[in-house]
């Protein structure tokens, strides 16, 4: 038994358990088969991942706080896990459904994750987390509402629509996961996808309308970039689009007539059906691509029956645009988040920077084969869940942590195949720089946290790039992108307890290594920091026959 648990146990000894009655927040049960479905949305046959027969899958639609119970049926021929993209998941990663903190929901098993959005509102998605399955559907789109008596800073909308955007693969997952376990690459996508569909059904004609407006109504497009490698410009023709929120949080309410949507990324707008009564296009193209590919769906104003021009809005070229349009987003100070305090009352600009971590992306190759790296390790996942090994004490038996350091290595030395762990001081507020020496585009995402966005720019990194950051106002959020041969830095609070992923977004890159995982571990062995394992827990590896460790204290 490690010595943190040791000193657990002792403190569980000596602790008074002491239970008092609370009342609950709200609870919403859902039952979900995942299993296999044929669809053609690219007008080629090809076998997806559907929940419930839907592709796809069923919405939640909760409030902040609420007790969110999913029973998970799988039935499939393969392990299975779900992962929810931006959930917080406070003080409870053993519900962050990645390979990391679970494991894998085996062939004709279920697991049922429990999991709330704790003072989170937005828009979020899930999908699943294991090899190449996100390629192949399974997932959904996720909306927190405010609870009762919270300001939001818009009056309600007509309708609420979620839009779930993605580069799409006619190839299956499993092909592709091959391919990159090869060392050869899975090529550009074969289209783009909105909510499924392509803008042609199978027959080559124009889908039905996603989307109706009545005229001098408002609503609100929740758009989610769920695909695994593509950047997309998003617009509707003819309409401008105020932004709202943005991965969880209220912005500045700018106008905007398109909007770079990056992978995992979220945004809220709101539309005002104020044009001529007709059919309009929502269309999503390619960005940073040498040929753009575009999807396009129709948006029917109630009445009408007269079709959308064939003249689509351009997108935007170059990255320099992106970047300027980034600069333009917000934190809306004087909102409130999902308590009655406002977002701005967190001055993070203020705190001193305790740790600075340098993360720098890589291609590389390992036996001959293509790998991707930070700091020269290509992480590579364990059969028992790191989380898993550091709570039954037996972490040192199943990975190393710091195996990369806070900055890179200024030696040319060939990357290492490894699982990539590194801690952080419970509660200290570090910055961490992404740096990308390649000509793509990167797009980083960290389980467990929302993190602010100081500062990017092209071109190498130093410490007197600070003076470029935003210390003020920059939207909190989840998801970020780094710019070819540029740099972005975030700042954070290391004070949710557990084992966060932090993750390349583009998933062949993920698959090959471009990943590593955050250990934050509170010392306290405290029910105020971190849930003890749950009763339900799915045991796989080393830790199959292990018994329990003791219970932290509750204090």
């Amino acid at each position: 038994m490690s010595p943190q648990r040791v000193v657990c146990a002792l403190l569980a000894l000596l602790a008074v358990q002491l239970h008092a009655v609370h009342a609950e927040d709200p609870y919403l049960f859902f039952t979900w088969n995942v299993s296999y479905g044929k669809i053609a949305p690219l007008g080629v046959p090809q076998k997806v991942i559907m929940i419930n027969g839907q592709f796809p899958g069923p919405r939640i639609n909760c409030s902040s706080n609420n007790n969110i119970v999913i029973n998970v049926f799988n039935n499939l021929d393969e392990p299975f896990l779900l992962s929810w993209h931006g959930i917080q998941h406070r003080k409870n990663s053993w519900m962050d459904g990645v390979p990391g903190t679970n494991c894998p929901i085996l062939p004709g098993k279920n697991f049922t994750y429990h999991w709330q959005p704790k003072d989170q509102i937005g828009s979020y998605y899930y999908f699943p987390s294991l090899g190449m399955q996100k390629a192949a559907g399974g997932y959904g789109g996720i909306r927190i509402n405010s609870r009762l008596l919270i300001p939001v800073p818009f009056d309600p909308p007509s309708d609420d629509y979620h839009v779930l955007i993605g580069d799409w693969y006619t190839k299956s997952h499993k092909d592709l996961a091959r391919l990159l376990d090869s060392g050869r690459s899975i090529a550009r996508p074969a289209g783009i996808l909105i909510n499924g569909k392509s803008g042609k059904n199978a027959d080559g004609k124009v889908d039905a309308p996603l989307f109706t407006m009545k005229a001098g109504k408002v609503y609100r497009y929740r758009v989610c970039n769920v695909g695994i490698r593509t950047s997309l410009n998003f617009r509707i023709q003819g309409h401008k689009m105020k932004l709202v929120e943005m991965d969880g949080s209220h912005t500045m309410q700018n106008v905007y007539e398109s909007l770079d949507v990056h992978v995992g990324q979220c945004y809220s707008v709101l539309v005002t059906a104020d044009k001529k009564p007709m059919d309009y296009y929502m269309v999503v193209s390619t960005r940073f691509m040498k040929e753009v590919q575009t999807a396009k769906a129709v948006i029917h104003y109630a009445g009408s029956n007269t079709p959308p021009s064939k003249v689509l809005p351009k997108v935007p070229t170059g990255w320099g645009w992106s970047l300027n349009q980034w600069r333009s987003f917000r934190w809306n100070l004087s909102a409130s988040a999902a308590r009655p305090n406002p977002q701005g009352s967190y001055h993070y600009g203020q705190i001193n920077i305790t740790r600075t971590i340098k993360l720098v992306n890589q291609r590389t190759k390992v036996g001959g084969k293509v790998r991707y790296a930070i700091n020269g390790v290509s992480h590579v996942d364990t059969k028992t869940p790191l989380k898993l090994a550091e709570y039954f004490g037996i972490a040192e038996k199943t990975f190393e942590y710091n195996v990369i350091g806070d900055v890179p290595s200024a030696a040319r030395v060939p990357a290492k195949i490894s699982p990539n762990v590194i801690n952080t001081e419970f509660r200290t507020f570090v910055e961490i720089v992404f740096e990308n020496p390649e000509k793509a585009i990167q797009s980083y995402h960290l389980d467990g946290y929302s993190f602010f966005a100081a500062g990017m720019g092209p071109g190498t990194w130093t410490p007197q790039s600070r003076r470029t950051y935003n210390l003020l106002d920059t939207v909190s959020r989840h998801t970020i992108q780094v710019y070819p041969k540029s740099w972005t830095a975030i700042m954070l609070t290391f004070d949710n307890a557990g084992i966060w992923n932090l993750c390349s977004e583009s998933w062949d890159r993920r698959h090959l290594g471009q990943q590593l995982y955050v250990s934050v571990i509170s010392p306290a062995c405290s029910l105020r920091d971190e849930y003890d394992i749950p009763t339900n827990a799915l045991r796989c590896g080393n830790v199959l026959d292990l018994p329990l460790p003791p219970p932290y204290i509750n204090n």
